[in-house]
């Protein structure tokens, strides 16, 4: 029996009144189980804390049975080539994807911060299309939940970077389910809720545009942080369950604050501290160059080294600047020049003793005759 076809009630200690609370909570299957925890199961269906753990546990383990998800524990050979299967979605940039080590990372929060107009929901945007190409042209051929927080999700925009991409408009349109989440705890209900979506859409992008603004907009004043930070922190930890278990691309969004104590240096700082910080596999800081230019700069990475790159806002979404094209051709030519050069040297040298060795074919005679 596959993960898939395995019942929620097959599991011991889940009956039928406890399977029909779990489903009434957003819980529809095993994946679903494992990503909202025993804690939530807890409350969910007011059981005993042992009880939620040891349901939990198994659906973890015969999760790991089916290889849906990774083994408690396993050799580094193993994650490695686990790892291998991680899908990469192409920003349709060489500036970025060279930035990213080839593109948006499944299984992964790849968070991007900065001030408004710095780009991070035309990136958005732009994911949103280069998502759903086909694996070999650097997509994922899977649809994207667009969890919208303010109101910022445009169709025509869509539209427009689709044409630009020779993409079909309406269909990748109706790849997109777009979610208006109205309050921090509408935001984390569609997120607890996903998961059927997730699996009948088979979506494999997730988008979080923005993440704390709801958060921030609600929870004023440092006496409200704790509270905030404890519920922001959930909601990170559910996007992290879900890229983890569903092999989804996460992107977040985050807003950002100016630090009043930094005399030096840039005072930009993310919004949601420490709690984004850790959840966040990769992040990204984003802020405005000259006219329609950009700055992408790597800030955390478990792989990538910190640099950055300068990319513009355009027709196709975010696309590579001017400059970057010219020092691409520029490199290109030198290569094709070094090579050329390279063969010209080998077709100079021939073959070693090759004038006595056609001789020697002709019968030893260096004149040829008889």
């Amino acid at each position: 029996m596959s993960a898939e076809t395995f019942d929620l009630s097959d599991l011991e200690g889940v009956g039928p009144v406890t399977k029909k609370r779990l489903q009434d909570s957003g819980v529809h299957n095993l994946m679903d189980l494992v990503v909202r925890g025993p804690v939530e199961l807890g409350d969910i269906t007011s059981m005993a804390d042992d009880t939620c753990e040891k349901i939990v546990t198994l659906a973890r383990r015969r999760l790991a049975e089916t290889g849906a998800i990774t083994k408690d524990f396993a050799s580094g050979t193993e994650i490695y080539e686990r790892r291998k299967r991680i899908g990469k979605i192409t920003t349709g940039t060489e500036s970025l994807d060279g930035l990213l080590g080839g593109g948006v990372e499944t299984q992964a929060i790849t968070e991007v911060y900065g001030e408004f107009g710095s780009g991070k929901t035309q990136f958005c945007h732009t994911l949103c299309v280069m998502a759903q190409r086909p694996k070999e042209e650097g997509g994922l051929g899977a649809g994207v939940l667009y969890i919208d927080t303010e109101g910022t999700f445009r169709p025509e925009r869509i539209v427009t970077i689709a044409k630009a991409h020779r993409m079909d408009p309406a269909a990748v349109l109706d790849g997109i389910i777009v979610a208006r989440a109205y309050n921090s705890s509408h935001q984390v209900l569609i997120l607890e809720e996903a998961g059927k979506t997730i699996k009948e859409e088979n979506v494999g992008l997730i988008i979080s545009d923005s993440t704390t603004g709801l958060f921030r907009a609600e929870y004023l004043g440092r006496g409200t942080l704790a509270s905030r930070q404890q519920k922001l922190g959930r909601y990170i930890r559910l996007l992290s369950r879900i890229a983890e278990t569903y092999n989804c691309a996460v992107l977040a969004t985050n807003q950002v604050s100016s630090s009043p104590d930094s005399f030096f240096g840039d005072p930009t700082r993310p919004v949601g501290g420490n709690v984004i910080g850790h959840a966040s596999t990769y992040r990204i800081y984003f802020r405005k160059g000259s006219k329609s230019k950009r700055i992408a700069k790597i800030i955390d990475s478990p792989h990538h080294p910190n640099s950055e790159q300068v990319f513009e806002l355009g027709e196709r979404g975010v696309q590579d600047s001017e400059e970057y094209l010219k020092q691409l051709e520029k490199e290109s030519r030198k290569k094709a020049k070094a090579k050329e050069q390279a063969e010209d040297a080998a077709s100079a040298a021939g073959p070693e003793d090759g004038g006595d060795a056609a001789t020697v074919e002709d019968g030893g005679n260096p004149q040829g005759g008889e």
